[in-house]
């Protein structure tokens, strides 16, 4: 929790030191773009190391790296001169540590809990990353409008300490032990052909790649609706950021209590969520805009979370590094891609373009998977009268099965 809260502090303040040292939407996204291109570039290579490695020992490394970036970003910045080309660097180093750190930290969850309990133990870990991101950006706000971004950074940086001193302090006697993959040639090549040949693994890893790409660029879109739409600063961008935590929050809590993922829950999240987009996108009054940023924050975590337990519990343990660091490089990986692109409609065209545009493609692509999975699941739509209530449900095509339950993803290694 006080690592993530430094997290946050500093994402805002990141974001905000782009905007005011070069006034463009286009340089948040650029900045955004090479925090996450090392994934997009390496991020399988991340898997394989986290496959063979012992997890907790490459997050001690990973944890204390990402915390000097933040120490090195704050002197820069407190001493007076920090220019924009300082900020892409660092942003770019983070990307590199986090190649590796993203998929050990990911699988290092079933190390800690097991497979019984992986699933809530995912949907409570994005909800305490998303509480820190409850108080992240309020502080953010306020302590850049104060004493400006340095400090943020600064306080980042310190609060490393947090996890590096829980993971020394762990008793190691007491973690799962988890199988490694031992060394040897083409074992990134085996881990796509894996991947390619299970359909429960493959589309929902489609899916989060398109939403992770062109869905999630809040960074660009708050800013620039605080700044050019409803002519407010940083407080308002830190407030926005803090209500699209609140729904996060509340959708990660949710998505805890469910025991299996069902591939009705993952499109309908992801569908909900494109559709939120491009409603919030269009509204002209403030408050309504501030107010669709919970439910926009609910259905983003309920397809995450979802998405992430489900490829977990869908994958063997000798995979899952490889796996999950294809799951995290297409959904931060695409950041590269879409967030230059992103960055440059929303400054050609303007926010509500922008968004609206993110917003579209999020929902088409929850559309076109989900048709894809009841098709490659044997299963078709039908309305079921007899529950009280019209219910719509997935069905096997199959005359002989009984049409009585929606069929759920796989909830097996």
């Amino acid at each position: 929790m006080i690592s993530n809260t430094g997290t946050w502090m500093s994402r805002i303040a990141q974001d905000w030191l782009v905007l005011s040292l070069t006034g463009s939407s286009t340089a948040v996204g650029i900045t955004t773009a090479l925090q996450f291109l090392p994934m997009l570039l390496f991020g399988l290579y991340g898997g394989v190391i986290a496959d063979r490695c012992p997890r907790r020992r490459l997050l001690l490394f990973t944890q204390t790296a990402l915390g000097l970036c933040g120490l090195a970003l704050a002197a820069l910045t407190l001493s007076g001169h920090v220019q924009v080309w300082h900020v892409y660097l660092i942003a770019f180093l983070l990307g590199m540590v986090t190649v590796v750190d993203n998929p050990t930290r990911q699988v290092f969850v079933n190390e800690m809990v097991g497979p019984k309990d992986l699933r809530n133990a995912v949907s409570l870990n994005s909800a305490n990353f998303q509480s820190a991101r409850l108080i992240g950006p309020a502080v953010a706000g306020v302590l850049i409008t104060a004493v400006g971004s340095g400090w943020a950074f600064l306080i980042n940086g310190v609060s490393f300490g947090a996890p590096i001193i829980g993971l020394l302090l762990m008793r190691t006697s007491e973690l799962h032990k988890v199988e490694r993959a031992p060394r040897g040639k083409g074992q990134l090549r085996e881990g796509l052909r894996y991947v390619a040949g299970n359909p429960d693994l493959i589309w929902p890893i489609v899916l989060v790649g398109f939403i992770g790409t062109f869905g999630f660029n809040f960074p660009i879109w708050l800013s620039a609706f605080a700044d050019d739409v409803f002519h407010a600063g940083p407080g308002t961008y830190g407030l926005l950021n803090t209500l699209i935590a609140i729904g996060s929050v509340t959708g990660a809590l949710l998505a805890a209590r469910r025991v299996v993922a069902r591939r009705r829950l993952l499109v309908g999240a992801a569908l909900m969520f494109g559709v939120l987009e491009m409603v919030a996108a269009a509204t002209p009054y403030f408050w309504l805009f501030a107010a669709l940023m919970v439910p926009i924050g609910i259905f983003s975590l309920t397809f995450n979370v979802t998405a992430n337990s489900s490829v977990q519990l869908a994958t063997d343990p000798a995979m899952r590094g490889r796996v999950m660091s294809l799951f995290m490089m297409v959904f931060v990986g695409g950041t590269p891609i879409g967030g230059p692109l992103v960055g440059w409609v929303t400054d050609t065209y303007g926010a509500r373009i922008g968004f609206a545009a993110g917003g579209l493609i999020s929902a088409a692509a929850a559309a076109a998977v989900g048709l894809i999975l009841v098709r490659a699941g044997g299963l078709r739509l039908k309305l079921d009268l007899r529950r009280g209530h019209p219910h719509v449900i997935f069905v096997p095509r199959t005359p002989e099965t009984e049409p009585e339950e929606e069929k759920p993803l796989a909830a097996t290694a």
